[in-house]
């Protein structure tokens, strides 16, 4: 929300120009890229995609209730004309930000990594919540769009921030840390994600350590202390460490987590020299390295150790297809991680699989893991690998991309060409008392698979 402002405030902020619009007119709903999603009161942002125009619904978003519409050409409704709606987005959010800033006692914590940010960011959403009015991102909004979006949900009332900052190339980071400066910063790891983009593991940690680099002296660095690029980057940053893992010194792992029947891990830590329990309502054990992370970061923000790890034990998964378990009227489960794949999070799945399926109970459909560069033959033949040593029952590998998965597996796996030949053969082979994993890349969609199964 960016109540308070007026459209001469914003066209001054973004550098724009007033067309058919008063000056004096407030804005007193929420910023939207999305027409449907325009209330009265509301600011339009009109962007230009690959297959839809934003300018197109300039009119209607008027007609729904929008004061004004942020463009860059004439729209024959009220608008503010800028060069660069994105551009003028960022602007807009530092402005807001910095407003609130010296209105109230704000918190921004920043969270990257290359496996995990989504998980962490609902996580300490939950917690934060608890603690006071929070705003976090909707799903993974963040990049250049989702950062500011997020920033300008915040209002007078919001006590804690967080924002989600992904990255396709060195900058990137940099760039969303100008337009929301973090005071706690968290860096869960540096893995195979996007290494198209990146080249390198090397390359990789140094976008991710952007985040820590653009911390204040009085902010605090959340580092894993068990992942050598990211335990690294204590040296890149003026602000406190606090690092978490089993070599972590503020949050440190006692064993290994234990999963319970339902998939749901909990492990010891120490934590101020007095031992926790950490237990985390999610499938599978690297929930517990997520938790511990949001965990640092809470504490960082100043949310008492007990505080936290009762809001974590409650803290259910809170965005879509990524590890969502549903259970069929006859018995069979799907596990919905469809929302992104990449080795490593591709690894904890099937770990978790193998856990609350044993033997031929398990089911695993794999599409492919985008943007491996090189690499993605080989980073495919392992997953199979590890699915075939995990002792995972059957695997349905869906697509020509993925079909190294099913060499590595050997005997236990299949390749379809299609979602819907995937379907097929799963309609026609399932039994009620088996676990289904579907996952792979966004781009492959292959959450269509487990919405077949729960509508059958």
């Amino acid at each position: 929300m960016i109540a308070g402002l007026t459209l001469g405030d914003i066209a001054s902020v973004v550098d724009g120009r007033l067309v058919d619009a008063a000056a004096d007119v407030t804005v007193d709903g929420p910023v939207v890229i999305d027409s449907r999603e325009v209330r009265p009161g509301a600011l339009f942002a009109a962007l230009e995609g690959e297959h839809v125009d934003g300018h197109d619904y300039a009119a209607s978003s008027i007609a729904d209730g929008a004061v004004a519409v942020l463009a860059t050409r004439d729209v024959d409704v009220p608008s503010i004309l800028v060069d660069d709606v994105t551009a003028a987005l960022a602007a807009l959010a530092r402005h807001v930000l910095d407003r609130l800033r010296e209105q109230g006692n704000l918190t921004v914590v920043g969270i990257t990594g290359s496996a995990g940010k989504t998980s962490v960011k609902d996580m300490l959403g939950s917690v934060l919540s608890a603690a006071g009015p929070t705003i976090a991102p909707q799903g993974s909004f963040n990049n250049e769009l989702g950062v500011p979006l997020t920033v300008l949900r915040a209002d007078e009332e919001t006590r804690y921030l967080v924002v989600e900052m992904g990255a396709r190339g060195i900058g990137h980071i940099a760039h969303l840390c100008r337009i929301a400066p973090p005071e706690v910063g968290v860096v869960l790891n540096v893995g195979s994600a996007h290494a198209s983009e990146f080249g390198s593991p090397e390359a990789t940690a140094q976008a991710k350590g952007e985040l820590v680099e653009a911390l204040p002296p009085y902010g605090t660095a959340v580092l894993n202390a068990d992942d050598v690029r990211v335990a690294a980057m204590a040296a890149r940053t003026a602000a406190r460490v606090a690092s978490f893992g089993r070599a972590g010194e503020d949050i440190r792992f006692l064993g290994a987590p234990e999963l319970d029947a339902q998939g749901h891990p909990h492990l010891q830590v120490i934590v101020d020299g007095e031992e926790h329990d950490l237990t985390v309502p999610q499938l599978g054990e690297h929930q517990v390295v997520n938790a511990a992370a949001a965990l640092a970061a809470a504490r960082a923000a100043g949310v008492s150790t007990e505080d936290a790890l009762a809001s974590l034990a409650a803290a259910g998964a809170g965005s879509p297809m990524r590890m969502e378990r549903h259970v069929r009227e006859d018995g069979l489960t799907v596990l919905n991680d469809a929302y992104n794949a990449n080795p490593e999070s591709m690894a904890a799945a099937l770990r978790t699989l193998a856990a609350v399926a044993p033997g031929d109970r398990g089911v695993a459909v794999l599409g492919a893991m985008l943007e491996l560069g090189d690499a993605s033959e080989e980073h495919h033949e392992v997953v199979g690998r590890l699915a075939a040593t995990l002792g995972v029952g059957r695997v349905l590998v869906v697509g020509d991309e993925a079909a190294p998965i099913a060499r590595g597996a050997g005997s236990i796996a299949e390749v379809v060409p299609t979602a819907d030949a995937a379907i097929r053969r799963l309609m026609a082979s399932l039994r009620p008392d088996q676990v289904v994993l579907v996952k792979a890349s966004r781009g492959e969609r292959l959450e269509r698979v487990a919405e077949a199964l729960l509508a059958d």
